[in-house]
């Protein structure tokens, strides 16, 4: 199927860099910085007679609802996502490549920079650990760090069911998309009948499948050719059925605890912003053409995974290092909420927006590794999957602590391996075939892309 082009911007937008958008770059680049800040407001630290405790700043507070109205972003990253793999998928077969590769190469991107920041995590766990420090808050510190994986479990599921979608999309493209929808839904339904908070887990895979698929009517401009003003009514009308929803009781109105797990709320705040980067294509081009504002954009795109990965262990060790200050000055921290906190709000987001940069800037080499050799075996290829999901879930459940960072370490290894190319092993055995050239003569100044791109 031809991919239909998105109606053409204003004539003063410059030509965007070959292979990318820079509508979709800018609000990717946002949505990242958007989760920064979002975790960032969240965490609380407090001084106590029994000492520093960690917690989450926006539990039972009223300020989060508008919050979330504003920052949560998930259900944007997940168009997005659609939007890029499936042009990603497209590009890659045109250069010859196969569904397996996609699937080998998402793996690689996801699974080769999370290995070494679990690695990392764990490392300084077993440092303070050693050093002294209270076990109970390095656990409660090693929970807050596992909360945000659960975006890697599900977005690596996502892609690797990818290939599979876009058919599916390619042949019935409303009827995918509506069942995906209509099962989100009905799990949110049997959740509300029966009372079976565990049933809503169900959604980790419809409602963010379907997410995705949005993403697929804006990559091959669906979306576009419909007129503004349907458009416009079908944002609107999200925003409306959302508001009815949260007003009746059925979704709760913090959009944050609708993550956990997910509802059809979601869905809905995907529609309203799709709507939006449709409607507004052209004068975000604009804006992001602007010099300082493409910077941003090409900054944050090109360390994407790793500042998702490295800015929990920013905040923690900014939460640590404020909780050290205050024992050793005497001079206490503000309560969470409380005016002393708000008005300190600016220069700790600030704060935590530079040095998760810094961190970006540090660790960004093992995001931008080219992919290897990429597997076409499909024993390998869910082996590789499996694998590697399985380790994300071993630290969601049960926290990433010395031991869970050891084995999540070893599979993701596993996992990395599995998506690479077996090479043929010659009598001496050494490795033959274009492989063990590229080993032992490595090109120089191949550069991945994002893994989200």
């Amino acid at each position: 199927m031809a991919i239909v082009q998105a109606p053409p911007l204003a004539a003063e937008s410059r030509p965007a860099p070959a292979g990318r958008d820079v509508v979709i770059d800018l609000v990717r680049a946002l949505c990242v910085t958007g989760v920064v800040l979002l975790h960032a407001i969240m965490v609380g630290v407090t001084i106590t007679d029994a000492g520093p405790v960690f917690a989450n700043a926006s539990e039972g507070a009223w300020w989060i609802i508008p919050v979330s109205w504003m920052l949560q972003v998930m259900p944007l990253f997940f168009v997005i996502g659609g939007f890029s793999g499936l042009l990603a998928l497209r590009r890659l077969r045109a250069r010859g490549g196969s569904s397996s590769g996609f699937i080998a190469g998402r793996v690689q991107r996801l699974l080769g920079p999370s290995l070494v920041a679990v690695g990392v995590v764990g490392a300084l766990q077993a440092m303070l650990l050693l050093g002294g420090i209270d076990p109970a808050l390095v656990a409660v510190a090693s929970f807050r760090y596992s909360q945000p994986l659960w975006f890697l479990a599900v977005y690596l599921l996502a892609q690797s069911l990818l290939p599979l979608l876009v058919a599916a999309h390619d042949r019935m493209p409303l009827r995918t998309i509506a069942g995906l929808a209509a099962a989100a839904l009905a799990v949110d339904a049997l959740r509300a009948v029966t009372g079976t908070e565990g049933l809503g887990y169900l959604n980790l895979a419809f409602v963010w499948l379907a997410l995705q698929q949005a993403g697929f009517f804006l990559a091959d401009g669906r979306v576009d050719s419909l007129s503004r003003r349907t458009r416009a009514v079908a944002g609107l009308a999200a925003i409306a059925v959302l508001a009815l929803g949260v007003a009746g009781g059925l979704w709760s109105p913090d959009l944050v605890a609708s993550i956990n797990p997910p509802t059809g709320a979601l869905l809905l705040v995907g529609i309203a912003h799709l709507a939006a980067v449709s409607l507004f294509r052209a004068p975000i081009a604009r804006l992001a053409r602007r010099p300082r504002i493409a910077a941003f954009s090409a900054f944050v795109n090109a360390r994407t995974m790793t500042i998702y990965l490295w800015h929990m262990p920013v905040l923690l060790t900014m939460a640590g290092t404020s909780a050290v200050f205050a024992l050793v000055t005497g001079l206490g921290l503000p309560a969470p909420g409380g005016v002393e906190w708000w008005l300190g709000r600016p220069l700790w987001l600030a704060v935590a927006l530079a040095l998760t940069a810094l961190a970006a800037l540090a660790f960004a080499r093992f995001e931008s590794q080219p992919v290897r050799d990429a597997t076409r075996a499909p024993r390998r290829l869910l082996g590789a999957v499996l694998t590697g999901g399985g380790s994300l879930v071993l630290l969601l459940v049960f926290g990433t602590t010395v031991w869970t960072a050891l084995i999540a370490v070893l599979a993701m290894s596993a996992a990395l391996r599995l998506a690479r190319e077996q090479e043929p092993v010659s009598r001496r055995g050494r490795a033959s075939g274009p492989a063990a050239l590229s080993a032992r003569w490595p090109a120089r100044g191949r550069r991945g892309c994002a893994p989200c791109a």
